[in-house]
């Protein structure tokens, strides 16, 4: 696990987190809650970095839902801050636009 990530990862534990409106959006178009996304991310992957995103450094994280089917979720830092850690977006993966595993994009 990447060093963002494991920023991440503490910042989730001790409870700074955010979630923005377009991540609740995403979250509810895909029927995720809230509780799944975060209580997912001890067991995820990185698959994408954004560290010198111009809004803070960012990362796409290949997580499981409850029933555990993937879900990329991109968690970032506001830049300029060290927290809170801001749920960016959530949602299912579409298995046309990634590879089986779900970490590497497939090529147009």
């Amino acid at each position: 696990m990447s060093e963002f990530a494991e920023r991440v990862r503490e910042l989730i534990r001790a409870g700074d987190v955010r979630i923005s409106e377009h991540g609740y959006n995403e979250m509810g178009d895909d029927g995720l809650t809230a509780r799944e996304v975060l209580s997912g991310v001890h067991q995820a992957v990185v698959v994408e970095e954004y560290l010198n995103y111009p809004k803070g450094p960012c990362v796409l994280l290949l997580q499981k839902d409850q029933v555990g089917e993937p879900i990329h979720v991109v968690w970032g830092i506001p830049k300029g801050y060290d927290k809170p850690v801001i749920l960016v977006t959530a949602y299912r993966p579409d298995p046309e636009r990634w590879d089986e595993t779900f970490t590497r994009r497939r090529r147009s």
